[in-house]
């Protein structure tokens, strides 16, 4: 077994604010990387400005991030925090934020470099120190070494790198009160699926999965309560939301995700279903693969985390918008090439075959 996080994480109540000191040690200029109004909204920003000030630190903003960012508005915010002197970036908000934070400080230290060089993952100056502060309860990305972003051909593409950790993270649960409802079970039904997933990757051990169970226990009584009710959850289901999605991170951070985060990505980049559903709408065909090719560890799971396959995909029904999508046989016939050497598909334990992912993607949406 091996887990490696080299990210100092501090959570709880006002942790911004608390811990101020410690956002001097990366140096006395930075650049914040926000999308949106989320960052203000939540009033992570203003404490965030104000966790600064009280440190001296001269700070610019960039707010360029959209949902599935592209590597272009990375380069961009690398260039400004280059041309501002930053010597630190803070990324404040979802997974697209935080995951963009990352590839702007790897622009930041290398203004000049392109696209191809990015994800070669040969940059000449190592990445500006990472701060990361987390406002959904999805991604985990506070904790990971992956940066997912959409490049010149409009596809997801994640790079791995050791080198993107953030240098602190800090994760308060009140930044997740203002989400709405849909947001709040899309990255839920994320961070769900990021526990489930990695529990079901060919590189879990004792470690991940002991992550992956607790993820399950602590944010899947919440997303069933939200599902069958209607409400926006309290402040202590946000809670529990939260760390479940810290949790997921933590479990995918050795092993990575397996083939429903994929093949999710199809659906998000060609009809814009937001990411933590479209990785959820194939997690039965998952949970299917798993009881049919390894048994006993489908049985393992359902025990250690006291649910069933049943409730899962009672779930992901309740739960995942249906939006009436039915892909055509050319479209899928086009797509499949993308998957049949792709690393999340042999990740998962036992064979995924191409002829499973092409009746996967015949179902409606």
């Amino acid at each position: 077994m091996q887990f490696y996080m080299p990210t100092e994480l501090i959570t709880g109540p006002n942790c911004v604010e608390k811990n101020a000191e410690k956002l001097a040690r990366y140096g006395k200029r930075c650049l914040i990387v926000t999308g949106g109004s989320v960052a203000k909204r939540s009033g992570a920003l203003d404490d965030t400005e104000a966790a600064l000030r009280s440190q001296g630190i001269e700070y610019s903003c960039f707010s360029g991030i959209a949902p599935n960012p592209t590597l272009a508005s990375c380069q961009e915010g690398g260039r400004l925090a280059h041309e501002a002197g930053a010597e630190f970036v803070i990324g404040i908000g979802g997974g697209s934020p935080l995951d963009a934070a990352k590839a702007v400080g790897v622009f930041a230290a290398n203004p000049d470099m392109t696209e191809e060089g990015f994800y070669s993952a040969v940059w000449p100056n190592a990445p500006l120190p990472i701060v990361l502060i987390g406002t959904t309860a999805g991604t985990g990305s506070e904790v990971t070494s992956v940066s997912v972003l959409t490049d010149s051909r409009g596809r997801k593409h994640s790079i791995h790198d050791r080198r993107v950790y953030a240098a602190l993270a800090l994760g308060d649960a009140r930044y997740t009160m203002s989400l709405p409802r849909g947001a709040t079970l899309s990255t839920g039904i994320d961070a769900l699926a990021h526990c489930v997933e990695s529990y079901f990757s060919k590189k879990a051990d004792l470690f991940s999965r002991t992550f992956s169970v607790r993820g399950v226990k602590l944010g899947l009584p919440v997303l069933q309560q939200l599902a069958g009710s209607g409400d926006l959850p309290t402040p202590e289901q946000r809670e529990a939301l939260y760390q479940a999605s810290i949790l997921g991170g933590m479990a995918i951070n050795p092993t990575g995700t397996v083939f429903p985060h994929n093949v999710g990505y199809y659906l998000t980049e060609n009809y814009g279903i937001p990411h933590g559903f479209a990785s959820a709408v194939f997690m039965p065909e998952l949970l299917r693969h798993v009881r049919e090719c390894e048994p006993q560890l489908s049985e393992a799971f359902y025990a250690a985390c006291g649910t069933s396959e049943e409730a899962l995909c009672r779930l992901v029904e309740k739960t995942v918008p249906v939006r009436g999508i039915q892909l055509t046989e050319d479209e899928i016939r086009t797509a499949l090439p993308r998957w049949e050497h792709n690393g999340t598909v042999h990740n998962t334990v036992g064979t995924v075959r191409m002829e499973e992912i092409a009746a996967m993607l015949q179902k409606e949406f």
